[in-house]
């Protein structure tokens, strides 16, 4: 299997996460600042990858499988790290229940898109509009979140502005889940029950 430029490049933003995990809690001047660099960096490649990979005919099937996995990867690993940093009072809950929102609808649309890949009908659940608007609105609260410092009252207005980012980030997860459900529904409402296999030692 050749591993052909963007692959290499969704490899490289895999790559980043330990970076950007290491940087954000080495104590060092500015690492907020380099963290978000990173993640920036990261979220880059997720739109370049895709762009040479069209412009230049080099789609593959490892490169396809991986693209979605980097990209859950890179937003479950940043929600994990500010949940952590954040616990406490309602910045804290607010912050768990969205992420816990955003991470389980990644979890359950793409255990949805691998069933309908299963019976052929992939593409009844191909990505939309709205959930590229979702994809931008997490980006942006996350590298608004990696970057705030609540040592001064500046910093923390930049947090709640992370924050409120976030939340409607959230909001369009659970739409963007809500119509792939729904794109998806007719497969699922006619797919008949499979029978159960017996337990032969019960």
């Amino acid at each position: 299997m050749r591993i052909n430029l963007p692959t290499w490049l969704t490899l490289f933003r895999v790559a980043l996460l330990p970076v950007m995990v290491l940087v954000f809690y080495w104590p060092f001047r500015g690492h907020n600042l380099t963290a978000a660099v990173v993640f920036a960096l990261a979220a880059l490649t997720d739109w370049l990858d895709g762009y040479l990979a069209r412009r230049l005919n080099m789609a593959s099937k490892f490169g396809a499988f991986l693209d979605p996995v980097a990209d859950k990867l890179m937003v479950a690993v940043t929600l994990f790290m500010l949940v952590e940093t954040h616990r406490g009072g309602w910045p804290g809950i607010v912050m768990a229940v969205t992420s816990a929102i955003i991470v389980g609808r990644e979890i359950s649309i793409s255990a949805l898109r691998e069933w309908m890949a299963e019976i052929g009908m992939r593409a009844t659940v191909r990505v939309a509009f709205l959930g590229k608007l979702k994809t931008v609105m997490q980006i942006v609260a996350l590298i608004v979140l990696i970057l705030q410092h609540e040592k001064d009252a500046e910093a923390l207005r930049l947090y709640h502005i992370g924050e409120g980012l976030l939340v409607i980030a959230g909001v369009l997860t659970i739409w963007s889940g809500l119509y792939y459900l729904r794109a998806a529904w007719p497969a699922l409402h006619d797919d008949p029950l499979l029978p159960v296999e017996q337990d032969k030692n019960p």
